[in-house]
């Protein structure tokens, strides 16, 4: 019986992954049993801890813990909650990672999964978390506004470039009686590659570097669709990334802006209107450092405003900046003030 009970429970593990939907009939039919029997093994392999449901009844989905996939979906409804779905779902599949590899997995999925549920104004979220030897990928996406959308209308905006530019920057969020904004801030620059796409623009960060592009998606429509990756060798820690842009009295008080997502490429950076939004939000900063790599021109009433005005409204914020050409770099240090 215990021999049965081993060739049938193998069957299962092995053949899962291939059979998430129909494993309890293509079990029942291989072995001469019921599904009810078949039912049972696999009732004994999740309390085990080696199969994840996910699903209910039809829908019903099964995931050895130790398999390369698991996906699962959930209605946006009061009582959702990331840690519960975490738990119930993501945690059993990814606990055997190292421990920093999982913390950080645990922090990048409770921020992006909270932000669908209490921002996306959609009626479902998808996830799905794929794992090999090299990296852990969690695709996370809803069908709502769009995260793009919604910050363009809450801000009036007038491109989606400029929602991408204020998303970057680090505490910006539509709802600030809920969110601080710093959770996308983070979890960008804790994985290796960190990607949105929304509103037909993909945006990337990865390596400390960032890419913009036009891209649809043939299995995704409207809503956001967001995807990280993070090697599974990773020394990195949350709290290292974190620390990294520390203030010991107000805590998040560093962010570094990509100043070419505040202008279209036809749309030199050369007046004061330009600089303006470039630093709406920036004021809750301590130190600002401008990354100027992929900007060619900028005007004087641009870099006045940045450096001379904003600085003269802000003397307690320390202003840098990085990646800016020979002529870049002249125009800075003749128009910025010598302190």
């Amino acid at each position: 019986m215990e021999t049965i009970r081993k060739d049938i429970s193998g069957f299962i593990i092995e053949n899962i992954e291939a059979h998430s939907s129909d494993i309890v009939p293509f079990t029942a039919q291989h072995f001469g049993i019921s599904r009810q029997r078949a039912h049972a093994y696999i009732h004994r392999l999740i309390k085990q801890g080696k199969i994840i449901k996910t699903g209910k009844t039809r829908a019903s989905h099964y995931y050895s813990i130790t398999g390369k996939v698991i996906q699962f979906s959930e209605k946006i409804r009061p009582g959702l909650a990331e840690d519960r779905v975490w738990t119930q779902y993501a945690r059993p599949k990814l606990i055997s990672l190292p421990e920093n590899v999982y913390r950080i997995c645990n922090y990048g999925f409770s921020e992006i999964y909270n932000n669908a549920i209490d921002h996306s104004n959609g009626k479902v979220i998808f996830t799905r978390i794929e794992t090999d030897n090299e990296n852990v990928v969690i695709t996370i996406m809803d069908n709502g506004i769009g995260i793009f959308e919604k910050i363009q209308k809450a801000l009036s905006l007038d491109s989606i470039r400029e929602s991408i530019l204020h998303l970057s920057k680090g505490k910006f969020t539509t709802d600030p009686s809920k969110h601080t904004g710093e959770g996308i801030f983070f979890t960008s620059r804790m994985f290796d590659s960190f990607s949105i796409l929304s509103s037909d623009m993909y945006y990337t960060f990865k390596d400390e570097d960032w890419f913009l592009s036009h891209e649809r998606r043939e299995d995704f429509g409207k809503g956001t669709f967001i995807r990280m990756i993070i090697s599974t060798s990773t020394k990195k820690t949350a709290n290292e990334i974190m620390n990294k842009y520390a203030d010991s009295e107000i805590g998040f008080g560093k962010t570094i802006v990509a100043v070419k997502l505040s202008s279209d490429s036809d749309d030199p950076h050369v007046s004061r209107s330009q600089a303006k939004r470039l630093l709406m939000g920036l004021d809750r900063f301590r130190q600002i450092i401008l990354d100027f790599k992929r900007v060619e021109v900028i005007g004087p009433a641009f870099v006045d405003e940045v450096f001379r005005v904003f600085q003269t409204e802000h003397p307690e914020i320390k202003i840098e900046y990085i990646n800016a050409s020979p002529d870049l770099e002249a125009m800075i240090q003749r128009i910025r003030p010598t302190t």
